[in-house]
């Protein structure tokens, strides 16, 4: 059972969800010379809702007919089992530490189009593990049955595994909540991902007021 709303699911009629089909359109067409398909999101702290766009921007791309899978990289403290109301016992820390093929921990969702590999039990070396040739190999086996590799980190600032992840992928999006974080902290996070060479596809600005109720205007 889904412990989480989502928006484009749920409503997707609401400005909420449009947004997301914008971002959806945004991401897609984010870089004319280069096709983005693996997209890491992590944010500069705790609690800023990354994991919360990850699982409505891959509804959202299923819908448009994409093929999508998010992976659940945040081994710290994973969330998308428990958005889509799925067992945690196996997924990605299984594969990365037995070698067991990453098809067996795939699981599809109801939604037509959307799979998710779940991040397994928490591993004492979530680095190490994401660091690993393994990890580069798994990506690379998804990336070749998806349109979409959508990767949920833990914040970029306490940790240094989105920072592994970030050269793994075609892009990051940095999600920073609106009234909470603070500015040296989001600039910090923005420096620590050029530093390792990270294309930053953008910044959402998440927990923002929205001023209009009017859930069917279009702007």
């Amino acid at each position: 059972m889904r412990e989480y709303n989502l928006r484009t699911l749920d409503n997707p009629k609401s400005l909420t969800a449009e947004a997301y089909r914008t971002l959806r359109t945004n991401i897609q067409f984010a870089n004319a010379d280069k096709v983005i398909r693996r997209i890491l999101f992590t944010s500069a702290g705790s609690e800023e809702g990354k994991s919360s766009i990850v699982a409505n921007l891959a509804v959202s791309m299923s819908q448009a007919g994409k093929n999508v899978i998010i992976i659940d990289a945040d081994l710290r403290n994973p969330s998308q089992h428990k958005i889509f109301g799925l067992s945690n016992l196996l997924g990605l820390t299984i594969t990365l530490a037995e070698d067991v093929p990453v098809s067996d921990f795939i699981v599809k969702t109801p939604h037509e189009g959307l799979d998710i590999l779940t991040s397994g039990p928490i591993p004492p070396n979530p680095a190490e593990l994401l660091d690993s040739r393994r990890m580069k190999h798994i990506l690379n086996e998804i990336t070749q049955t998806y349109d979409f590799v959508l990767i949920d980190s833990p914040p970029v600032i306490p940790v240094t595994d989105a920072s592994i992840l970030a050269q793994l992928v075609d892009g990051v999006v940095l999600v920073l909540a609106a009234r909470e974080v603070k500015r040296e902290y989001a600039l910090r996070a923005k420096e620590q991902l050029e530093k390792v060479g990270a294309k930053i596809l953008g910044t959402i600005l998440n927990k923002a007021k929205v001023q209009s109720k009017k859930q069917n205007y279009y702007y």
